[in-house]
């Protein structure tokens, strides 16, 4: 079998189609309507934060983007024909370093509860506030050197 050699690169405009394809492709918390654009993706990685992609053969096969303003992960998403391989864990470690790196104390997410997704938070450490009554479970993560 051969190995495919994936690199972790910082997202730019030229990524924002592959990355909705992927977005939309996904088998968790999917995207009922067309609530997120192409569009919306430009100041998320450029404006307010910084997203990552991964690629094989030159195809965006998982995304991440996280607001360096708010500490909200925006993003984390791996195609399904690309799940288990541990994209998802590289772009998460990557993202969270960069977001400490830019001296934000405390993360932030949300995602629809008692999914992988959900299960995947827990298991990288972060710790679940709440569940709204739309069944959306909040999460933050801490380095530790947050103020209160």
């Amino acid at each position: 079998m051969t190995q495919i050699q994936t690199t972790i690169v910082i997202a730019n405009r030229t990524h924002i189609a592959g990355m909705h394809r992927v977005r939309l492709a996904v088998r968790e918390n999917r995207l009922t309507s067309s609530v997120i654009g192409e569009e919306d993706y430009y100041p998320a990685i450029e404006i307010t934060g910084r997203g990552w992609v991964i690629e094989v053969i030159g195809e965006v096969v998982a995304f991440a983007i996280g607001n360096a303003q708010t500490g909200n992960i925006w993003a984390l998403f791996v195609s399904p024909e690309h799940e288990g391989k541990g994209y998802g864990r590289a772009l998460h470690e990557v993202m969270v370093d960069w977001l400490f790196a830019q001296g934000l104390g405390r993360l932030n997410l949300s995602t629809d509860d008692a999914t992988r997704a959900s299960r995947f938070y827990e298991k990288a450490g972060w710790r679940k506030t709440h569940i709204d009554a739309d069944g959306e479970a909040f999460f933050v993560l801490s380095n530790g050197c947050e103020l209160m």
